[in-house]
């Protein structure tokens, strides 16, 4: 998985909604399912690279089947799952589904303890399942310490290619020591940190605030996943901190409904970029305004400006020097403007005007680098340690100490 997926969730906008007799519009069903992925094939969605659509908790019968394996829920998937990766494969997209290491789901249907582990990873496959998110609710540390790297054994040897979630390190607190993210690379594409996002900003700030103080090293394949970003007020400056800790762009909200997307559009078509694996660093904090850099390919790099402010819009001034840039000519973009600002030296100054809880996200490139790299959003075998060394080159800012910034 050369880049954090792209797609759509059910579960913060629609939960464990399965009354499909009386809200038959919006209950966990295949109906549910068909309808967004014909928003993301039809709507200009893909295009922009959110090919997956997700199923999460409270698909499924309450029952296994008499061969002890997991069935979907036959009257609000009559179709079977199968049938739904079809619909999906036929529009070009990929099929997510979730499972939970443990005697329940989080939402109370059946799990996969890990005597079912191979039975459920040889059924996904079956299914044409292309992701699966594992969650860990009824379970205990032996269990999750034994099941999640055997999932990861089960899935390889199914011999189709599945992207790999895992929320291990979640129940374990998301920090070292407690949790091994050496092992988490070698078995899991991605994983949960942190507890599950809710629709305000203010669950936005303590998820960013976490992960900006916690993060781990990435490589190719291994995403911190901070969990769905959510369409409301300050959606901007969600996609934009999101996008800069190179983390899973997984929507959920109700594509049917969604009048205008132009933010996502001018931010997803340089996606590819977000995808050198190293840390991001913070580099100032003035008047409550921060501002955040990360290296790119194609030596270019991203900046973002977040107002922590609460009154009005603040004019933010600066220059790249500043912002430890070295010596040369620059060319900047405005990710959600669409504006680029040429023949930026290091020591150009300038003026960026940042509203209240919003952001200003520029792409920053030498101007003999303007080419946009291509990737095909396969997924390797990355669990089976199959890492892709990285040549690319970057200008990296000179690191100061605080006292300088």
């Amino acid at each position: 998985m050369r880049t954090p997926p792209m797609g759509w969730m059910s579960w913060e906008r629609f939960h464990c909604n399965i009354d499909c007799e009386n809200d038959p519009k919006n209950c966990i069903s295949e109906n549910l399912f068909r309808g967004m992925a014909d928003r993301l094939a039809e709507d200009g969605w893909k295009e922009m690279g959110y090919d997956h659509v997700m199923i999460d908790d409270c698909w499924s019968s309450m029952l296994r089947d008499k061969d002890g394996r997991l069935q979907p829920d036959p009257q609000r998937f009559p179709g079977g799952i199968a049938k739904l990766a079809r619909y999906l494969h036929n529009r070009g997209l990929k099929l997510g589904i979730y499972g939970d290491l443990g005697t329940h789901t989080c939402g109370g249907y059946p799990g996969t303890t890990l005597d079912k582990i191979e039975t459920d990873a040889q059924m996904f496959a079956s299914w044409g399942v292309d992701f699966l998110k594992l969650d860990g609710c009824y379970s205990n540390e032996e269990e999750q310490q034994k099941g999640y790297p055997l999932m990861s054994k089960a899935l390889n040897a199914t011999g189709r290619p599945i992207g790999y979630s895992c929320s291990w390190p979640a129940y374990r607190g998301g920090l070292l020591p407690s949790v091994n993210y050496t092992l988490l690379g070698e078995i899991c594409n991605l994983w949960r940190n942190y507890d599950d996002i809710q629709d305000s900003w203010d669950s936005v700030q303590e998820i960013t605030d976490w992960f900006f103080d916690n993060q781990e090293i990435l490589q190719p394949g291994r995403w911190n996943d901070p969990d769905m970003p959510v369409y409301m007020d300050q959606s901007r400056s969600q996609m934009a901190l999101w996008a800069i800790m190179a983390a899973p762009l997984i929507m959920s909200n109700n594509l049917r409904t969604l009048s205008n997307h132009g933010l996502y559009t001018k931010f997803t078509v340089y996606s590819p970029f977000l995808c050198l694996y190293v840390t991001l660093f913070f580099l100032q904090k003035r008047s409550h305004i921060e501002v955040y850099w990360r290296p790119l390919s194609q030596s270019a790099s991203a900046l973002v400006f977040l107002s922590r402010r609460q009154d009005m819009p603040y004019h933010y001034h600066t220059s790249l020097a500043k912002l430890n840039y070295t010596a040369g000519s620059y060319k900047a973009y405005d990710v959600f403007t669409g504006k680029t600002l040429s023949g930026l030296s290091a020591t150009t100054e300038f003026t960026v005007s940042i509203d209240p809880s919003g952001v200003v996200m520029w792409y920053v490139y030498p101007r003999m680098h303007y080419e946009h790299p291509q990737d095909d959003g396969r997924y390797p075998y990355i669990r089976q340690k199959h890492r892709m060394s990285s040549s690319l080159h970057f200008h990296k800012p000179r690191v100061l100490p605080p006292s300088l910034l």
